[in-house]
């Protein structure tokens, strides 16, 4: 029993400081940018040893990954997007309209969590294989999840199967996070108004045309 007790003391305190330095992380480089951020500045404000962070990641390219893992979840909890219930309430809604306006709330909400991370993830890219390695795993993810869900609504019987590769490939783009970046650069677009305008935007597509 004492064991057991003890064991899950651990547990706590290593997931405290993840939390901890994950927090810390996201600050600092959404303050300052990847290059500028150390490990040591993130063990600083996170309250830790420098060791603690060097330990428990590899790098601060991995780090910065786990903080977008975070942000892209909404928590801390290691289970892939496609396989969480809110997603999958989204493809297996009974309307096509409601599974749309759920992936554009979804979609939305992403936005919101990960978009100054996103943009630091962006400049990384140039100088960090890793990142860019897993910045294109992850737009090829997004691109299948995406294209899936249209797929699965003309399978469903909720959308016409005519042209339904194109309407896929397109809404997948138009779902990407480069998409969100760009309209938020050249428009002074809200989260709000970015999910009203990719729910219509995704309507649109899949609404027969004579």
């Amino acid at each position: 029993m004492a064991e057991d007790v003890n064991r899950d003391l651990r547990a706590a305190r290593r997931a405290d400081t993840e939390v901890r330095i994950i927090e810390a992380a996201t600050e600092l480089f959404t303050e300052h940018g990847y290059v500028a951020t150390t490990l040591t500045d993130v063990a600083k404000r996170a309250g830790v040893g420098a060791r603690t962070v060097y330990v428990r990641f590899e790098g601060k390219a991995a780090l910065l990954q786990r903080c977008l893992d975070v942000a892209i979840a909404g928590d801390y909890h290691r289970v892939a997007v496609p396989d969480r219930d809110w997603f999958q309430q989204a493809m297996n809604a009974p309307t096509a309209g409601e599974r749309i306006a759920r992936m554009a709330r979804i979609s939305a909400q992403l936005m919101e969590r990960t978009g100054a991370l996103l943009k630091v993830a962006q400049q990384a890219e140039a100088i960090e294989p890793e990142i860019a390695e897993r910045a294109q795993a992850g737009r090829t993810q997004t691109h299948q999840a995406i294209g899936g869900f249209f797929r699965k609504l003309a399978a469903d019987g909720l959308m016409s199967e005519e042209n339904v590769d194109w309407v896929a490939e397109t809404g997948a783009v138009l779902g990407q996070a480069e998409t969100y970046l760009l309209l938020t650069r050249t428009t002074d677009l809200s989260v709000e108004r970015y999910e009203s305008w990719l729910a219509e935007t995704w309507t649109r597509l899949v609404q027969p045309h004579s």
